[in-house]
């Protein structure tokens, strides 16, 4: 099974990627938590800071994460099951004015 996610403004700079693509084993549940981990896993310390409160260990309140363009709030949290081709996007706060 795979999942993708997508990185925005200076998440993206952060990995040096638009996309990057994951794999599940069959069998192996995949939820946003996790793939949040595994990000971890492969961006390291900045990625941390970047997604993280660094005192409660929260997904920082600016960021919003959508699945599949529905906000992971309206569906189960980092507990959202993921399904093969899904899209987890990471957007930072959007400026204007």
């Amino acid at each position: 099974m795979k999942v993708s996610v997508r990185f925005f403004a200076a998440l993206r700079e952060l990995v040096g990627k638009k996309v990057e693509s994951l794999e599940f084993l069959n069998g192996e549940e995949a939820t946003v938590e996790r793939v949040l981990k595994r990000l971890v896993e492969l961006y390291g310390k900045d990625f941390i800071e970047y997604v993280f409160d660094r005192e409660t260990g929260d997904i920082q309140s600016y960021l919003t994460l959508l699945v599949n363009g529905r906000s992971i709030t309206t569906l189960d949290g980092l507990r959202t099951r993921l399904t093969d081709g899904d899209v987890l996007a990471i957007l930072p706060p959007v400026g204007g004015g």
